[in-house]
């Protein structure tokens, strides 16, 4: 049964990073992406106890907030962004990598948003929850490629 379930969550994983490389490499515009986020909320409430639609709806919310930092529904989709990750912490069988590299992804966007008032106050939880997100899985492609991002980003700033 766990070897199943782990099956469908893989299947599930590269769906949502299948759809992430999609939505860079297409420039989806933000109706596409608003409307990915509704199907999955739908399919996360038909499927309340399962972590895969959980994961994919925050990831999801979290890009179209990350590519979209001043839309007027940015705020509305990072609360529930920020709900399901809490829901996700209380649910057994949820991967803590994943968590942390989700939490640190939020605080991500809030920087974005806002870098001179987020930048120091969130700085180091991005760090915290990408370093300890590849300490529990060194093989998280996603906190992996988020960490460098960030601290791409965070270069460019100073520079």
């Amino acid at each position: 049964m766990t070897s199943q379930i782990f099956k469908q969550f893989a299947a599930i994983v590269v769906f949502v990073f299948a759809g992430v490389i999609n939505s860079y490499a297409q420039q989806q515009s933000a109706d596409d992406m608003l409307n990915l986020v509704a199907k999955l909320q739908r399919l996360e409430a038909m499927q309340p106890d399962s972590i895969g639609p959980k994961y994919q709806l925050a990831l999801q919310s979290l890009n179209f907030a990350v590519m979209n930092p001043t839309a007027p529904q940015t705020e509305n989709i990072l609360a529930q962004a920020e709900e399901t990750i809490n829901k996700m912490e209380k649910m057994k069988g949820a991967d803590q990598s994943d968590l942390c590299t989700l939490r640190g992804f939020f605080y991500m966007v809030r920087i974005v948003q806002n870098p001179a008032q987020n930048g120091q106050r969130y700085y180091l939880t991005v760090m915290e929850n990408y370093e300890k997100a590849l300490r529990l899985n060194p093989n998280n492609m996603l906190a992996q490629n988020l960490q460098q991002k960030f601290l791409e980003g965070m270069r460019q700033h100073t520079n």
